[in-house]
């Protein structure tokens, strides 16, 4: 007979007193660290206890007895649930000195290397509709909030258009409002849904693996140009067709109207064909005069505005004269690499999906810059000693890697190139930091700057200089 396990107990007066990792919050009881989500500092907040350690537990808040100056009312009215933005009930300027230490916090913990001081962060002029990517799910099993439970109401209506819950792969929060891309893509995924219900169209199940409507991509350009990729869980000719052509008239402005049929377990649509139903299969983003084409599985950083701000630390940093070679690693589109072209004798940018790299060559070709070469692969499959003695050693590496960070066979091919300068551009400083901590036998960090991409949430952008040993 298996034994009861212990619940978790309640913790009743616990003060919060900082920040965390993960956008959690957290406060001490005898000795122990706990962490939740959604508290601010000085809070005074009662917490249930969801999972316990010897050193640490992690909780909900169960009350808040009493709340923290810093604390504000969040705009959004799906705080708390949707777990998309952690930080809005904190003030901007708050949530930016938490970024601030995370990235000291990262590469002090992590790296353990000799540090020149760090720059203040750079902040977001948006801090609102700042995203230029938002992806929706459609599903026949929406999320029921606690409150909604606790009606007493029966919901035989469970169809919904919005995000996943964290934690919980097959229930979908319905979405009224997200404030974090123009409101044009809220009013177009609600009348995807109420179009949805209007014909008697099946939403996906996710754990049947079926049903009609299943995702929407909405991308819009700075440049006013807008991509709608509509993605049907079944191949049904005639319903995708109606659907498109009823989303085409009413949102005449959608420059580029895309849409896949996948039929796969999951949602990536990077290994599938996307089909045109009308515009062009691209959108355009400008930047100093430069236009960068943007395809439905290019990568593009999700806020154009403070891309720019981005890239012009990353160029400033590569202190270019115009007679280096440059290698741009995980260029993506080309952004930067076409980016920084016109300060470079030559640029060659690498990247794992073709697609992009198809785009990169393309922005290359519409902006007339002649000194850029571009390659699809693995990263640690591409960049070998082999290619480096046939294209050249590099003056300077841009290295732009996803989360994970660098491969270290990627990491050792760079030791071994030896360029003088690298330009690490990181959305983890975590990972960033352990990278570094390698390269500190040959390289030396001279210069840190963090900029915020995303305000409301726990995620910061940061860009390193680190210069060659001699």
């Amino acid at each position: 007979m298996s034994r009861k396990r212990k619940p978790y107990p309640l913790l009743e007066g616990v003060e919060i007193t900082d920040v965390a990792a993960e956008g959690n919050a957290l406060g001490r009881v005898d000795y122990m660290v706990v962490f939740v989500p959604y508290g601010a500092p000085g809070d005074i907040v009662d917490i249930q206890v969801t999972k316990k350690r010897k050193s640490y537990a992690e909780g909900r808040i169960a009350r808040i007895i009493k709340e923290g100056d810093v604390r504000i009312a969040p705009r959004c009215s799906h705080f708390g649930t949707c777990g998309g933005c952690r930080w809005q009930h904190l003030p901007y300027e708050v949530q930016l000195d938490c970024k601030q230490r995370q990235v000291s916090d990262a590469l002090r913990r992590i790296a353990k290397v000799e540090l020149p001081e760090i720059s203040p962060i750079k902040g977001s002029a948006n801090i609102w509709e700042y995203r230029n990517k938002m992806e929706y799910t459609f599903s026949n099993k929406k999320w029921l909030t606690n409150e909604q439970l606790a009606s007493g109401e029966v919901f035989d209506d469970r169809d919904g258009a919005g995000f996943h819950i964290s934690g919980a792969f097959d229930k979908v929060l319905d979405i009224d409002r997200c404030h974090l891309q123009d409101d044009f893509s809220n009013r177009l995924r609600k009348f995807i849904k109420a179009y949805g219900k209007q014909q008697g169209l099946s939403f996906y199940d996710l754990r049947q693996q079926s049903g009609l409507l299943r995702t929407l991509m909405v991308r819009m350009a700075s440049t006013g140009e807008i991509m709608a990729v509509m993605c049907f869980g079944e191949d049904n000719p005639a319903a995708i067709k109606d659907v498109l052509d009823a989303v085409r008239a009413e949102f005449p402005e959608i420059t580029s109207l895309m849409y896949v049929i996948n039929l796969k377990v999951n949602d990536t649509i990077t290994d599938q064909e996307i089909l045109t139903h009308s515009g062009k299969d691209f959108i355009e983003e400008e930047m100093e005069g430069l236009r960068f084409r943007v395809g439905p599985k290019s990568f593009y950083q999700t806020n154009s505005r403070q891309a720019y701000e981005l890239y012009k630390v990353a160029r400033e940093f590569a202190s270019l004269s115009g007679n280096e070679l440059v290698y741009d690693l995980y260029t993506g589109t080309g952004t930067i690499a076409n980016f920084v072209s016109r300060n470079a004798r030559k640029v060659i940018g690498i990247e794992y999906v073709p697609e992009a790299i198809a785009d990169a060559k393309i922005n290359s070709a519409i902006n007339g810059i002649e000194n850029t070469d571009f390659y699809a692969g693995d990263m640690k499959d591409i960049l070998t000693d082999e290619f480096i003695s046939e294209h050249g050693r590099a003056d300077v590496m841009i290295v732009d890697p996803p989360r994970a960070g660098m491969h270290e066979d990627v990491v050792n091919v760079i030791m071994r190139a030896e360029p003088e300068l690298i330009v690490y551009v990181s959305c983890n400083p975590a990972t960033q930091a352990r990278d570094i901590a390698l390269l500190d036998t040959k390289y030396k960090v001279t210069a840190i700057q963090p900029v915020d991409m995303f305000p409301h949430t726990h995620h910061v952008e940061n860009v390193v200089k680190l210069e060659l040993r001699h």
